[in-house]
Order: structure tokens, then sequence, then C-alpha cells
């Protein structure tokens, strides 16, 4: 009997096991971060935890206070502005704290294995997970409460909250992913130092709005822009539960059709961003085209500005200030803080009926911005030193720094003073006001050249949010105070006359304070920086050794 020889077996290969989902593993990443945040200090577990219970407060107080209005003429008034206020805000919110969420950079994912489409779904499921996504959840409950009235109102409210609450986070994630190389570049930085000047500007137009709301005739206005306010989704999402719980059934599908459509396109509009993201190269991967490098070479260190400047070494500071003001990110929020708030105050005067002269607070904005002139050039000023060999060569630096403010203040207080007086009714005021806002300027100017080398200060950089370094506030209120003092004091001869033809009855006259304001605003300043050029050139030293820290 022979013995066969046995066959090969084929090795029995385990089955491979199920790749995980990638919006499960997102969920579970999105839960360890925020355990490992908290798990950093006992400081930062114990300051989240009472500001998730402050916001949760509030998040339950408003809710409960819409739920409240049930029933109430102004309820849907109320409820579509709150959705309306939740949109904007999630769709700002990456414009401001970009750098304070990682999981806001999709590109930190770019060498994963992971396509768009996936990407995508995981990214929003567990966007909402979070305090901000209950805070809305919260608020959009009450919204919706507030006005349904019946068993179908209920049903199509359960959809509002969802469809509500899923495009604001998209919405917010879209936009992230729109502008991430933006934000992650020197201009986001730069606009998360500006977000303290929007926020706080922001802050005022709201509080004028509420102003102009007071009393009958402001909720009648209320409810009028509410009738516009209700097509905007996802405001079209909670006026369908009204629509709904009135019997109009055509009106609150159209409604839900809106918010469906605009979910759809700001979704495609974010799975493109983020095609673009993790699949397109951009120009950090792709070499410029030979006959692009040699079309820009001959302009690459040209500058975008086109102005009329001096020549010589006045013109010369100017476009080298004029480059720091918006290259530089201290530089560019002052001036920004300036223009806003000077316009701001205006503003509140034409919305309060207030006076005119008002708008001298644009022309002290910017008149301030004469004060500390070096401190900003930080270690770098020693340049400046260097070209620096006589006192024509310091007044010119000074002449060039101060015609660089004077370039940007007077049109701006022009244009201003101009509207105002205009919107007011106050035509008739306007020369005056132009003659005090000119020599206010000049004084300022004058005040801030001198303060400037008397009193330098330096500015650090490791710090965006401080003004000065440690020891030297006492020298910030000085220049502050005292220069803004002493420019107020220097406009008396133009500010007296004035007062004087007001009280005698002159009126006819007082057009005179636009050519003497002007003048007089411009000579002072000049003869301050001819006065301070030696002194200049004596402190050279000791100014750079100032503002270097």
């Amino acid at each position: 009997m022979t013995a066969t020889a046995p066959q090969a077996v084929p090795p029995v290969l385990a089955p491979a096991g199920a790749a995980p989902s990638v919006t499960r593993v997102f969920i579970r990443l999105k839960l360890s971060l925020m355990r490992n945040g908290l798990r950093q200090s006992r400081g930062r577990t114990v300051g989240w935890s009472i500001g998730v219970g402050l916001a949760m407060l509030y998040a339950l107080g408003n809710g409960a206070g819409m739920i409240a209005l049930r029933h109430n003429h102004y309820a849907p008034a109320v409820s579509v502005t709150v959705a309306v206020v939740l949109a904007v805000g999630w769709a700002v919110m990456p414009l401001f704290f970009f750098g304070g969420d990682d999981t806001l950079d999709p590109t930190r994912l770019a060498m994963l294995p992971l396509r768009p489409r996936p990407l995508l779904t995981a990214l929003l499921t567990s966007s909402l997970i979070g305090v901000g996504p209950l805070f809305t959840l919260l608020l959009a409950a009450g919204a919706v409460t507030a006005v349904a009235d019946g068993p179908a109102a209920v049903a199509v409210a359960v959809l509002a909250v969802a469809l509500l609450l899923v495009l604001c986070v998209a919405l917010s994630r879209a936009i992230a992913a729109a502008n991430t190389r933006l934000l992650t570049s020197r201009k986001g930085r730069d606009l998360a130092l500006l977000s303290g000047l929007f926020v706080a500007v922001g802050a005022q137009l709201i509080n004028l709005g509420l102003s102009s709301l007071s009393g009958n005739d402001g909720l009648h206005r209320a409810t009028s822009a509410a009738s516009v306010l209700r097509w905007i989704p996802p405001a079209t999402a909670v006026d369908a539960v009204r629509s709904t719980g009135r019997g109009a059934y055509g009106l609150a599908a159209v409604q839900l059709a809106v918010t469906v459509a605009v979910l759809v396109l700001v979704l495609r509009w974010w799975h493109r961003s983020l095609f673009r993201l993790m699949v397109s190269p951009d120009a950090s991967t792709i070499a410029a085209a030979p006959e692009q490098s040699r079309q820009r070479g001959p302009a690459a260190g040209r500058s975008r500005l086109r102005l009329p400047l001096p020549e010589g070494r006045t013109g010369t500071v100017m476009q080298r200030q004029f480059r720091y003001l918006w290259r530089d990110p201290r530089a560019k929020a002052a001036l920004a803080t300036g223009l806003a708030v000077g316009l701001l105050l205006p503003l509140v005067a034409v919305v309060q009926h207030g006076t005119v002269y008002q708008c001298l607070w644009a022309a002290g904005l910017l008149g301030v911005q004469m004060y500390n002139q070096f401190g900003l050039d930080g270690s770098a000023f020693w340049t400046v030193m260097a070209t620096i060999g006589d006192r024509r060569e310091a007044e010119l630096e000074l002449r060039g720094r101060a015609l660089t403010v004077a370039l940007i203040a007077v049109p701006y207080v022009t244009v201003v003073t101009t509207g105002a007086a205009i919107i007011l009714g106050r035509v008739d005021a306007l020369a005056e006001t132009l003659g005090l806002a000119f020599a206010f300027v000049g004084a300022l100017v004058a005040t801030g050249g001198f303060l400037s080398v008397r009193f330098p200060y330096a500015v650090p950089r490791d710090n965006p949010f401080s003004n000065a370094a440690p020891g030297q506030s006492g020298l910030v209120l000085v220049n502050v105070f005292g220069g803004t003092g002493a420019g107020a004091a220097l406009c008396l001869p133009v500010l007296g006359p004035v007062i004087a033809l007001h009280l005698t009855g002159h009126h006819g006259l007082l057009w005179l304070a636009l050519p003497v304001g002007a003048i007089y605003g411009a000579a002072i300043a000049m003869v301050s920086l001819r006065l301070t050029a030696p002194r200049l050139l004596d402190r050279l030293p000791e100014i750079l050794a100032t503002v270097r820290g």
C-alpha cells in the first residue's frame, strides 16, 4: 500500500478587521482633546467649569425668557432675531478664535489618507460636541418653543432646531476652511490682534440699536425688521414653526426648503475648501513659472503705495512710516482703533441727535498717533539714528513722521465732520468745527513730537496686547494725559475767539475759524518740530537705549 504524499493545504487567512469608522475616530479625538485640555492644570479646570456654568445659566435664562413670551405679539420677532444672531456669531467665531482652536485647521490632517467627503462628515459630527453647540441648542430650543403652537408645530420645531444647529456649525467650519491660509498667515495674526476692536465697536453698535428700540415705536420697528430677518436662514427654520402653528403649511415647507438648500450650499462650499486644502497644491509646492518670475522681478521691491510724497528725506521717512502702518500689527491696530472710534463717536451723535462738536474726537484720536514715534521702531531705531548727522536731518525725520499722521488725519477728519454736519443739519457749524479740529490735530502733532523725544518708552514685542514695557506705565500716562492736556491748551487761541463770537452774536464771522484753525495748526506743528530737532539730535543714544527695552 503506497502512501500518498499529503497535499499542501493553503493557509487560512484570518479576515482582516474592519477599518474603524472615521467619524467614530474623530469623535474620540474630540473628547480626548477636551479631556486632556482640562488635565493641564487645576486652575484651567476650575476656570473652564465656571465659564461653562455661567454660559449654561445664561442660555437657560434666555431660553426661559423666550418660552415666557409664548402667545406674545413680539415673540416671533425675538425668535428670528435670536436665530440670526446665533448664525452671525458662529460665522465670525473662526476669525477671532482660529489660533486658539487647533481643530479649526484642516491642514493639520493633510498628511493623513483621508478623502474630503468622509472627512467632512467626521468633522461635522465631532463639531456638534462641545459647549458651543450645547449653548446654541438651548437658545434654539427656547426660540422655537416661543412660537410653537400645536402638535404639528412641535414636530416641525424638532426639525428646525436640528437644522439651525447643523447650519450654524457647518457655516463656522466652512468659513474656517475657506480662510485657513489667511488665518494662519501674518494677516491672520493681525486680524486676531484687531479682534478686540471689532468686539468693542460691535458692542457699541448693538448698544445704539437697543437704545433706538426703547419704547413702543422701537418695538414696532423691531417687528418690521423681523419681517425681513425671518427670510434669512436659519431664521427661516424657526419661522417655519410659527407658520405651521398658523396652518400655513405651504409657507412652512418653503421656509424649511430654503434652510435645507442653504445648508447644502454651505456643505458644498466646505467640501470644495477641504478639497483645495487637502488635495490641491498651493503656491508653496509649485514653483513660479519662469515668465511670471521675469514679469514680477523688476517690480518685486516696488511699493504698493502710490501717493505724491515729497522728494528727499521727508518722502523717504513717510514711505517708511506708511509701510510700518501697513505691516506692523501694533501700528495697524493703533491706527484702526483711531479710525473706528473716531467714526463711531460722531455716529453716536447722529443717532442720538447730539452735537457736531463730537467730531473733535476723531481729530484727537488720530492726532495722538504722533505720540511715542520711536517706541514702535524698537531696536531698529539704530538704523534711523545712523542717518541723522545734523539738526536739519533730525528736523526732516520729525517732519516726515508728522506729515504721515497729517496725511491720514486731515482728510479723515474732513470727511467725518462734513458728513456728520450734513446729517445733523448743522452745516452752519461745519467751518468752525473743522477749524477747531485742524488746530487740535496740529497741537497734538506738536506735543507728540516733543514728548516722543523727551519721554519715549519701549513697546514689548513678546506681548502684542501690552502698550509699554514693565515699569514704564508712568511714561504712558505722561504722553497720553499730559500731551492731550497740553494740546487742548494750545488750541485756546482758536477756541477763545470762537466762543467770543458765539457769545457776542457775531455768527457771520465764524467761518473765519476754518482758515485760522488750519493755518494755526500747521504753524504750531512746524515750530514745535523745528525746536524739537536739536533735542532729538542730542538724545539719540538715550532714545535708542530706551526703546530697545
